[in-house]
């Protein structure tokens, strides 16, 4: 028990710090990638896979590991590349995303480095919407590039979007005037589904691409408010991982701003694990929902919209 202590005390030692680590790897090339530690279970060589019929050409097989049948996708052919020649000398990264444990079939890992999220940019405005990046930083004098797994995963296997009749049918009343709500998320895709779930409300939704962004939209409207903010802005909604400034970053901004501290905060990520409440107290926030259950975020977004009318 005082281990696991310890090591949720490490980690929350980056919350508010606007830090993340990074693993980095390689596909085919030099080009080295990067994810979120957070976000791996383990690393290992790639065991025999077990094909299945009709499979996704992404998807190379399945492993058995642990007790468990994972699938492993092919991660250069997921992004548009030449899909791997070799798997006996290749790696699989264990991830968690999204409520989902899958693998992610690559050449070569390299290390785990710490960085600021302030060193982590939004992708080139060249890149074009068809890219698989959401963030980009520079190690070495080398780009590593930070992919959008929430949108490979989403053209493998699309998440359902739309919320269920049944809890439609049991949210509030929409107000004459529409409730404004910030929706903070790196991923287009994330923000895609973020919006057709909360539709249902009638809302008014702002989005921003990171929490630099979100930070700055808020900062803006409380100059505009003779009273509090949250009589213009009823809820954040935020992603934590983000280049520029994560989302734990900006719920501590937002709790350290007193025209900003009344704010209810809800954050909303494919980020799984045992350290996920820890952080989500230190900095403040109302709650954490995992990725993606569009029924519990309208049904979470509801109350808390609900409550604020009281």
């Amino acid at each position: 028990m005082a281990s696991i202590l310890d090591s949720v005390n490490q980690r929350t030692q980056l919350v508010g710090q606007n830090r993340l680590e990074l693993l980095l790897f390689r596909l085919r090339g030099r080009q080295r990638y990067g994810i979120n530690v957070f976000k791996v279970r383990e690393v290992l060589q790639c065991p025999p896979l077990t094909a299945l019929p009709h499979q996704s050409g992404v998807i190379r097989g399945v492993a058995h590991i642990r007790g468990q049948t994972i699938s492993v996708i092919d991660l250069s052919a997921a992004i548009g590349g030449p899909a791997m020649t070799q798997t006996a000398d290749s790696f699989i990264i264990i991830t968690e995303y999204n409520r989902t444990v899958q693998a992610f079939l690559v050449a070569g890992v390299d290390r785990i480095v710490n960085l600021n999220w302030e060193s982590v940019l939004p992708p080139p405005k060249g890149a074009g919407q068809g890219n698989y990046l959401t963030a980009v930083t520079e190690l070495d004098k080398q780009l590593v590039e930070i992919l959008d797994v929430e949108k490979i995963l989403d053209e493998i296997n699309p998440a359902r979007t739309s919320v269920s009749a049944e809890v439609v049918r049991s949210l509030a009343p929409v107000q004459a005037s529409k409730r404004k709500v910030l929706v903070a998320d790196d991923s287009a895709v994330a923000r895609k589904q973020v919006q057709r779930a909360l539709e249902p409300l009638g809302l008014e939704i702002i989005l921003a691409k990171d929490g630099l962004e979100a930070l700055q939209c808020l900062k803006e409207l409380a100059a505009q408010c003779q009273h509090d903010i949250s009589e213009q802005m009823h809820l954040v909604i935020s992603d934590i991982e983000m280049p520029e400034m994560d989302g734990y970053t900006l719920t501590a901004e937002v709790r350290a701003d007193p025209k900003l501290r009344s704010l209810r905060v809800l954050l909303h990520t494919s980020l799984s694990g045992v350290f996920n409440q820890a952080m989500v107290n230190k900095v403040g926030a109302d709650e954490f929902i995992a990725k993606f259950n569009p029924d519990e975020l309208a049904a979470s977004v509801n109350r808390y919209l609900s409550e604020a009318e009281v």
